[in-house]
């Protein structure tokens, strides 16, 4: 590829890069509607059956970068919802622990792979380097992501008029 390519790659990609995030929110909301769910609501579910276990508010917090009241509120609608319930801590009964209900994960689990079915057969055609390739481009978008979200709630990005 000749090395004047570049310029126009880097502009194509933030283009297709645009079109992904929106695809994926609307995503993301269409998968709520379809549950029931506030779309935030649906992503936390998601990130709490990543977990691997019951985990504190504090916690939830810290995955979705709400605040400590907005993480309470998100709990309170999961729980009305019947995806997760609240438990004492046995070692510490000052902690509430939030668990997910394992019929329900299972219920999310299902939603997910009618969904995503398509999903590995899509990456088939990639030898294990593409593959490779993809799961790092995934890493650093997710921890980009992450980064420029605490940034918009840090105030760090003028707003403009």
């Amino acid at each position: 590829m000749p090395e004047d390519a570049r310029p126009g790659l880097l502009a194509e990609l933030a283009v297709v890069s645009r079109r992904y995030m929106a695809a994926y929110a609307l995503f993301g909301q269409a998968l709520a509607d379809h549950m029931g769910l506030h779309p935030t609501d649906v992503q936390c579910l998601n990130l709490l059956t990543l977990e691997g276990g019951p985990v504190t508010t504090t916690r939830i917090g810290q995955l979705t970068g709400l605040t400590t009241g907005s993480a309470t509120r998100l709990v309170d609608r999961l729980e009305r919802a019947g995806y997760v319930v609240r438990k004492r801590d046995a070692a510490d009964r000052r902690l509430v622990l939030v668990t997910v209900v394992p019929a329900k994960a299972a219920e999310f689990g299902r939603v997910w792979e009618r969904l995503g079915g398509g999903w590995v057969a899509f990456f088939e055609d990639l030898d294990d380097a593409q593959l490779a390739l993809f799961i790092d481009h995934m890493r650093r978008t997710t921890e980009f992501g992450v980064e420029q979200a605490a940034r918009l709630r840090a105030g760090a990005v003028e707003r403009t008029e």
